[in-house]
């Protein structure tokens, strides 16, 4: 098998071919190589060979004619396995969607990053129609956690393959998308960077929803700045207009209720040491109740989630077709709880969504940014949740728990390796703010990935 390559960021890599040191052509081969010779051949379900090469090509006419894209052009990528891409299926992880009819054209992120210069490699792995936060895929087998070194421990969901694929150092970025978790907390597991975007910050077309409510996009990297580069281009800028932002003076707010609750001993020590180093560079930290959190969680154990309700209105003829059968039996458990759901708690949460977005806001104030543990525990082991049904529901809650809350209030969110835990597994630290203030929360994590990763 090909040996792991070294694992480099966009920024890196883009300072080798924008200086001729590297040429596109030979990046996209490496790539693709590694890709096959890897040892988990869980993370890719598809290597787009032919359009990787083409693209890789017309990256290299472009930097020896001297039209250069920006820093992006050359720079291969990966996307989680349901986003629309010309002339394949969107199977969205699922076998029943592997013969589907082949998409007219790329989803608008996938077009925007093409015209950007990048290197499209293939499709990653994910939960079956992006519906857990676990990210196992009884089709396709599990990606394994590159970090673990005591079993097969899991990468999360449901962009399972997108962290995996980067923290494994086969490519700088994957496209990942988050309805209850799915970008923060495969990143958090494996010790990368994971932002979310606040819903609707990106074009949505050509991307296979779950929860059309809650549904957003964003990058997993392996610093921010790269995120930041493909932030920009995702809303098909020219460049990045964001730049650092100083922590002192800033409010960071620790909410108090419920992330805290069965947090891992190590996993609150990550964090609690991560915090300080906030202050130290002189964030102004707040603690305080966080009323909202309960009453989401309440509100759930009332009506049932949105993402429940949105899933079966998607599913519901798949559901009681056949089909059903070929289905994550999990996954179609998860979906079938939406039926139970009826027309007005659906109301009613979407009424409830509204005020505790204003009530938040009013709370904390339009420039605060809050700080939690990004997930309470560190990767678990594979084994005991595909063994045990009680044990995978269980933990795929605790899992969701802390990300979730900030889908169901519209934040964007950027998780960044802070730490380790048990078995010397990742900890992520989860910086958030309040809807649109993506600019925001982006320049102040450039400063705060530098002063939780010194020494």
């Amino acid at each position: 098998m090909t040996s792991r390559p070294a694992p480099r960021s966009i920024a890196q890599l883009s300072v080798l071919i924008q200086s001729g040191a590297l040429d596109p052509r030979d990046l996209a081969r490496e790539t693709i190589d590694a890709v096959r010779g890897h040892e988990d051949q869980a993370i890719f379900l598809k290597i787009t060979e032919e359009r990787a090469l083409k693209e890789a090509d017309a990256s290299a006419r472009r930097l020896a004619e001297g039209r250069s894209l920006g820093a992006l052009d050359g720079i291969p990528l990966a996307w989680k396995d349901l986003f629309a891409m010309e002339g394949m299926a969107n199977p969205a992880g699922s076998k029943l969607l592997l013969n589907a009819a082949p998409e007219a054209r790329d989803a608008t992120v996938v077009e925007r990053l093409a015209q950007a210069g990048m290197v499209s490699i293939g499709r990653v792995n994910m939960s079956e129609f992006a519906f857990s936060g676990l990210g196992i895929n009884p089709h396709f087998g599990t990606p394994r956690n590159p970090r673990s070194t005591d079993g097969h421990r899991i990468t999360g969901g449901s962009s399972s393959g997108s962290a995996a694929a980067v923290a494994a150092g086969l490519v700088p970025v994957a496209i990942g998308t988050d309805t209850g978790g799915s970008i923060r907390i495969p990143a958090a597991f494996t010790g990368i960077v994971g932002y979310k975007a606040t819903r609707g910050r990106y074009p949505m077309d050509g991307v296979f929803p779950l929860a059309t409510s809650l549904d957003s996009l964003g990058p997993l990297t392996r610093t921010v700045t790269d995120a930041i580069l493909v932030d920009a281009a995702m809303r098909g800028r020219t460049g990045p207009e964001i730049g650092a932002e100083t922590l002192y003076g800033q409010d960071i707010i620790v909410p108090e209720s419920v992330v805290f609750d069965g947090i891992e001993e190590g996993v609150a020590a990550a964090f609690e040491a991560g915090l300080r180093r906030l202050e130290l560079a002189g964030a102004r930290i707040r603690r305080m109740a966080f009323p909202a959190f309960p009453a989401i969680l309440q509100l759930m154990a009332d009506h049932g989630p949105l993402v429940t309700a949105e899933a079966f209105a998607l599913h519901r003829e798949r559901l009681a077709g056949e089909g059903a059968a070929e289905m994550d039996p999990r996954v179609v458990v998860r979906c079938r709880l939406g039926e139970k759901i009826s027309m007005p708690a659906y109301i009613a949460l979407l009424e409830a969504r509204a005020r505790l977005i204003a009530e938040v806001e009013d709370l904390v104030g339009g420039r605060a940014i809050l700080a939690s543990p990004t997930l309470p525990h560190v990767a678990p082991l594979l084994k005991p949740l595909v063994e045990d049904d009680d044990t995978f529901f269980r933990i795929n809650g605790l899992t969701l728990r802390n990300t979730m809350l900030g889908n169901f209030l519209d934040w964007c969110g950027l998780s960044l390796p802070s730490g380790t835990g048990a078995a010397g597994m990742p900890a992520g630290l989860l910086l958030s703010g309040l809807p649109h203030r993506d600019d925001q929360l982006l320049a102040l994590g450039l400063t705060a990935e530098r002063v939780l990763g010194a020494d």
